[in-house]
């Protein structure tokens, strides 16, 4: 839990690099509404055009973490806010719940592997 506190920490900075170095290299994205996004590279391109965007600004807080016995998988249940503003200039608010699965890498790390994505409710 502690390293989606960090995670979300880096982006809600705007930190490209430490954002996206939680993601492994072949981690997919699902969003409601959103293409799915597969590979560190289109999630890279994602997350510098989110940057971008006038208003931008995204949080989360896990709430819950089950960790395999083996410590080789896990999996988030977390909130998370993301606020933008809309093609007229009007602040919205996205509120999501969202599943992340973690998956022990090679170096030993965990890394997502896989970000789900619902809105609760926008404003």
């Amino acid at each position: 839990m502690q390293t989606s506190r960090e995670w979300s920490g880096y982006a809600s900075q705007g930190d490209v690099n430490k954002t996206v170095g939680y993601w492994a290299d072949d981690a997919i994205i699902m969003s409601a509404g959103q293409p799915v996004l597969e590979g560190k590279e289109n999630i890279r391109k994602m997350v510098e055009e989110s940057f971008k965007m006038p208003g931008f600004q995204i949080k989360w807080q896990p709430l819950k973490v089950e960790v395999a016995e083996s410590g080789d998988m896990a999996y988030l249940i977390e909130n998370s806010q993301v606020i933008y503003q809309d093609s007229t200039g009007k602040s919205v608010t996205e509120n999501n719940k969202a599943v992340s699965i973690w998956k022990k890498q090679g170096d030993g790390s965990l890394k997502n592997v896989v970000d789900i994505s619902t809105p609760l409710s926008a404003q």
